[in-house]
């Protein structure tokens, strides 16, 4: 427990220190600002649009997991969600409530864990979390909560990382391979270098088994600008090799070949 208790709060204290965007997206905390940072995030990884089906809930109470710097948490609000935000950090929090109060948006935002959420069984419609749920240390618990708090027939969409990945291959060169530790195991290389200690990441398999509970479980995987090299994520890692990697990328060969082997996992599911 105290292990446990202990990575938590790494993972509190890395996302205290700056939000998920805010170094590479957010130049000022103010309508401008905020508003840049929406557009640059919608042209990085213009699948949530889709996914995230904004539009869709209008009307219907909706909870975000990991509200960040609130861009998503816009949309669903102008689109007329019932909405609810937890975050595990106050900096979140205090983001997306400030972003709101610029456009005249509301939302219940509290500071939360989502591996014991302070709502009643059966309440919402939907609950949505975009790369946030395999950054805490009991990603099942996380999962059975949101099953819990879902009304039956609820959706969640949820992004989380996929093992497989471009992106966990190449920190695998880097950091084991290059380092003379090749017997490196991808779990470590996402627990050590990728985000917050600890972060996971899932085969296809190893989701469906942690959505097991849920009815008409859809799955994809799908390229990123992290696997291609075409953003500044993965500043943590810069360096010569990483400037020559970003030269050299055989983008239209990975695209045709590699187009499965993403970091991002969108996983749509119902409550059965």
């Amino acid at each position: 427990m105290r292990v446990i208790m202990d990575l938590k709060d790494g993972v509190r204290e890395f996302w205290d220190e700056s939000s998920c965007g805010e170094k590479l997206l957010l130049e000022n905390t103010d309508k401008i600002g905020y508003q840049r940072q929406s557009a640059e995030r919608y042209a990085l990884e213009p699948i949530i649009d889709s996914f995230a089906e904004f539009d869709k809930f209008s009307g219907k109470i909706a909870l975000e997991i990991g509200v960040g710097l609130g861009a998503d948490h816009q949309r669903y609000a102008e689109s007329g969600a019932l909405l609810s935000g937890i975050d595990l950090t106050k900096r979140a929090v205090e983001h997306t409530r400030t972003r709101l109060s610029y456009f005249g948006l509301e939302s219940d935002l509290r500071v939360g864990d989502a591996e014991n959420i302070d709502f009643r069984d059966n309440t919402f419609d939907l609950v949505y979390s975009w790369g946030v749920i395999h950054h805490s240390p009991n990603t099942p618990e996380v999962v059975s909560e949101i099953f819990r708090i879902l009304k039956p027939r609820g959706r969640a969409k949820i992004m989380i990382y996929h093992k497989w990945s471009i992106v966990g291959f190449m920190l695998w060169f880097r950091y084991g391979l290059l380092a003379l530790n090749p017997r490196l195991s991808l779990a470590d290389v996402y627990s050590q270098q990728l985000e917050s200690p600890g972060t996971k990441a899932y085969s296809i398999t190893e989701a469906h088994a942690l959505f097991d509970d849920f009815s008409d479980v859809k799955i994809t995987t799908l390229l990123t600008h992290a696997d291609l090299l075409t953003s500044r994520a993965g500043q943590r890692h810069e360096g010569f090799l990483l400037t020559l990697a970003r030269k050299i990328w055989p983008r239209k060969f990975l695209k045709f070949a590699f187009s499965r082997a993403g970091l991002f996992m969108l996983i749509d599911a119902r409550k059965g």
